[in-house]
């Protein structure tokens, strides 16, 4: 009984019933004007519904009183952008009425119909109503009839109410090209969270990892200049990685924000220093025109460079490290090569080596990441077009 009776307790199932009743206002203003055509009404909704605006409307009615509250309803608010669009805004129009007609009849009767079969049953016959003309004598059995009007006046509160909501998802629910626009926003967000995420795994993860190898290396060296040296790499380390943050938050703050602030390729020196800092030997070559190298690129350049010393330094230690960076033929060639120790990362390891790999194809680039004749080895090559 509790969960028949359930329905009465939601306030969606009465917003449902005052929006079947919304068009039955202007219908009742042409009652007024002309009874013995009711079918105008229905003949004016055709052109209106042509009109882009319409549509709109009719969307923000539905949200609002079909589907409250709900995120992901199913029926869109833009305007209509095509003529299928306007012919489903016409059929949803002329649906809406016809529904709304039977609303306002089941509403008027049904209580009326309860009213007179209880007066037929306490004595009184019903007069001036129709649907009950038949009855000359009153009977108490009359009464049993009584709650069948209002039953049948609850189901069509409820029925009509999630009728009318499956109606409104099929008729104003999203377009073709607009169902395809909100994949294409759904792909880009998705797409920018998982940039984020790299950009965060590579610059703090970087700094985390140097701070960690300096700060292990001046506790087992006891050397006082050792530690001030150490101290201040991991200042600077850290120093950077706010910098890092900051614009990477800033991309959260201010989704317009260009990215041109992030660091580029040009910038590679302070990449290698920290490594030199934190114990490697650096052998680094930067040949080419590195300035020229667009921003995507240079950019992206940039992480992957990062990422690897981050993972020599966290899995290598202090061991000689072979860097080649080279502008040439079209093309950014970026080699990172160290000594292969015991810990070896494997393919599927961490995000690490695989937000290298999608850096790379992201650009239309390729990725090699493993052993190579007793070195660990990346190399990476971008397309500079």
């Amino acid at each position: 009984m509790a969960r028949f009776l359930r329905p009465l307790l939601r306030g969606t199932t009465y917003t449902r019933w005052l929006h079947l009743w919304v068009p039955m206002l202007f219908v009742s203003v042409w009652m007024f004007i002309d009874i013995s055509k009711p079918w105008v009404p229905a003949l004016v909704v055709l052109p209106v519904g042509l009109i882009p605006a319409v549509r709109h409307g009719e969307g923000v009615q539905a949200h609002l009183l079909l589907v409250p509250g709900e995120r992901d309803s199913g029926i869109s608010t833009a305007q209509s952008a095509t003529w299928r669009d306007r012919l489903r805004t016409v059929l949803w129009l002329e649906v809406r009425m016809a529904l709304g007609a039977v609303a306002m009849f089941s509403t008027v009767w049904g209580p009326v119909l309860a009213y007179d079969l209880t007066g037929a049953a306490f004595g009184r016959v019903p007069y001036d109503n129709p649907l009950l003309n038949h009855i000359t004598q009153p009977h108490w059995a009359y009464g049993l009839l009584a709650p069948l009007p209002l039953l049948a006046l609850y189901g069509l509160v409820v029925g009509l109410g999630e009728l009318i909501t499956a109606i409104a998802r099929r008729l104003l629910g999203p377009s073709a090209a607009e169902r395809l626009a909100a994949l294409e926003e759904r792909t880009d967000q998705l797409l920018e969270r998982n940039r984020i995420a790299r950009e965060l795994h590579d610059s703090i993860g970087h700094a985390l990892t140097v701070a960690v190898v300096q700060a292990g290396a001046a506790r087992a060296a006891g050397d006082p200049e050792f530690t001030d040296r150490a101290l201040g790499a991991i200042e600077d380390t850290g120093r950077a990685a706010l910098e890092d943050l900051e614009r990477v938050l800033g991309v959260l703050r201010e989704a317009n924000r260009p990215v041109s602030s992030r660091p580029t390729l040009t910038e590679a020196d302070r990449l290698l220093e920290s490594a030199r800092a934190s114990g490697a030997k650096v052998d680094a070559e930067l040949s080419g025109p590195l300035e020229t190298v667009p921003g995507p690129v240079s950019r992206e350049g940039y992480r992957i460079l990062q990422e690897s010393l981050t993972n020599v330094l966290r899995h290598a230690g202090s061991v000689p490290v072979q860097v080649r960076v080279a502008v040439a033929d079209g093309s950014l060639g970026l080699e990172v090569r160290n000594p292969l120790t015991a810990e070896i990362p494997g393919p599927g390891r961490g995000s690490g080596l695989r937000g290298i790999r999608e850096r790379a194809a992201l650009l239309g680039g390729r990725a090699h990441t493993g052993p190579d004749r007793g070195d660990w080895q990346v190399q990476v090559e971008l397309p500079l077009r």
